[in-house]
């Protein structure tokens, strides 16, 4: 049977609940684990590398990308930010579920690199309701949230090129949708395929 793990891949604006929804997934689930970012930005108080993000220095993302070591990366707010590749195939070859939390720019590369990759896109039930929680964060102000408004657009247009869409209007509703997700590709025929072969082959 084929034991390596699912690539889930989860995009979504900012404000749509994606942190809150992979947290409650993550517990109910121990055999998945969510992918450690590598970033090129300072460490905020509190923060630990290995655990929150790797924090490397340009030299060494650049290095990284350079010998392929990167599954995806993108810059924003004038830092890099990506993927490493060897911590989430050594996870998938022991058969653990690795979820990557990423922009829809990043997720587009995992795409063409890893296509056995499922790709879900956590979605708002409304703008208004993505837009009252952003303003009930309470931690950024008009300016920028209208800003993170104005790019949701352009990612909840992207959200065609996945695989499934979750509509977050609840938690209980979007993770009980996003469990159905991953049993349902866990039975597909793409994952199923080598266990069937050997099946024929002990025939």
């Amino acid at each position: 049977m084929n034991k390596r793990g699912l690539l889930i891949v989860l995009s979504g604006p900012s404000g749509v609940g994606k942190g809150t929804v992979l947290r409650s997934y993550l517990e109910k689930n121990p055999g998945a684990r969510l992918s450690i970012s590598a970033t090129t930005r300072q460490p905020r108080t509190g923060e630990v590398s290995g655990v929150h993000y790797y924090f490397l220095t340009e030299k060494e993302f650049d290095k990284k990308i350079e010998q392929n070591e990167m599954l995806e990366y993108a810059t924003y707010s004038g830092h890099q930010y990506g993927t490493p590749r060897e911590p989430v195939e050594q996870m998938l070859e022991d058969g653990l579920d690795v979820i990557l939390e990423i922009e829809v720019q990043g997720a587009m590369q995992i795409k063409e690199s890893c296509p056995d990759a499922i790709f879900i896109f956590i979605m708002p039930p409304n703008m208004q309701e993505l837009t009252r929680r952003l303003v009930d964060r309470k931690t950024e102000d008009e300016e920028t949230i209208r800003r993170r408004l104005e790019r949701s657009h352009s990612e909840i247009a992207m959200a065609k090129e996945y695989d499934y869409v979750v509509i977050n209007d609840t938690i209980d509703n979007a993770l009980e949708k996003l469990d159905a997700i991953v049993c349902a590709q866990k039975c597909s025929m793409n994952h199923m395929k080598q266990f069937v072969e050997e099946v024929l082959e002990d025939a």
